[in-house]
């Protein structure tokens, strides 16, 4: 039942991908050049079809309180991958996401959590999910089903992206996007583990309106930063 993210080889093989998709010989730059600005525009367009109103169907809205105070709104797709989504919001709602820490965090590329023992090894104890990868590109705040080599290992585990990776795409399950609160993602603390993570204080479906926890962050006049605290403060 495990489902850490990447095996080492699917790594470096989606960061392999990135770059040889720019990589050509110099009498073609111009043209391959040409070609990437076409896709990445075509799925940018693409990519723009998700309702970023935090008030809109707050059922399928998933609001991560972190340790870093602040908090991270995610608008869940069902369109997209309907089981994903439906298992997502069912660990949410038996608190199961409540303390986990980002156990894998790239800078440049991810940020991963879901593994209540926090090596990347662990997941829930309910069945792996059958994969239901779509066409929604991996843009900047896409979240996504974390696996393992094979296609239909996700569990628990789920990432951020940071930045467009689009060679993820239809490899894992989009399943969602943050449409909130992504100056907070940056600020996750980087590592594999993190030194000091950050956590997951609290996490809820927007339309159970559960009370905002206190952040350790801020219960402890720790210093964050003024995009976190506005944020942190913010419904």
């Amino acid at each position: 039942m495990t489902s850490s993210l990447f095996a080492k080889t699917a790594l470096t093989l989606a960061l392999g991908t990135s770059v040889l998709v720019g990589g050509c010989a110099p009498g073609k730059d111009k043209l391959a050049a040409a070609a990437n600005k076409a896709v990445i525009a075509a799925k940018a367009k693409h990519s723009a079809k998700i309702d970023a109103d935090i008030t809109h169907d707050p059922e399928n809205v998933l609001l991560l309180d972190l340790s870093n105070g602040g908090r991270v709104a995610i608008r869940l797709s069902p369109d997209w991958a309907p089981a994903h989504v439906e298992r997502v919001k069912k660990l949410t709602r038996e608190g199961f996401y409540d303390g986990i820490i980002f156990h894998r965090v790239i800078d440049g590329f991810m940020a991963q959590t879901g593994d209540p023992t926090g090596t990347g090894a662990g997941g829930s104890k309910l069945p792996d999910l059958k994969a239901e990868f779509n066409d929604m590109p991996h843009v900047r705040g896409s979240v996504a089903m974390a696996r393992t080599n094979e296609p239909n290992t996700a569990n628990s585990q789920f990432f951020i992206v940071f930045y467009p990776h689009f060679a993820l795409d239809r490899r894992y399950t989009n399943f969602g996007r943050v449409i909130a609160g992504m100056d907070v993602v940056d600020s996750v603390v980087r590592g594999e583990p993190p030194a000091n993570p950050t956590k997951i204080v609290q996490a809820s479906i927007a339309a159970d309106k559960k009370p905002r926890p206190v952040a350790p962050a801020i219960a402890a006049g720790a210093k964050i930063s003024a995009d976190a605290l506005s944020n942190s403060r913010s419904n």
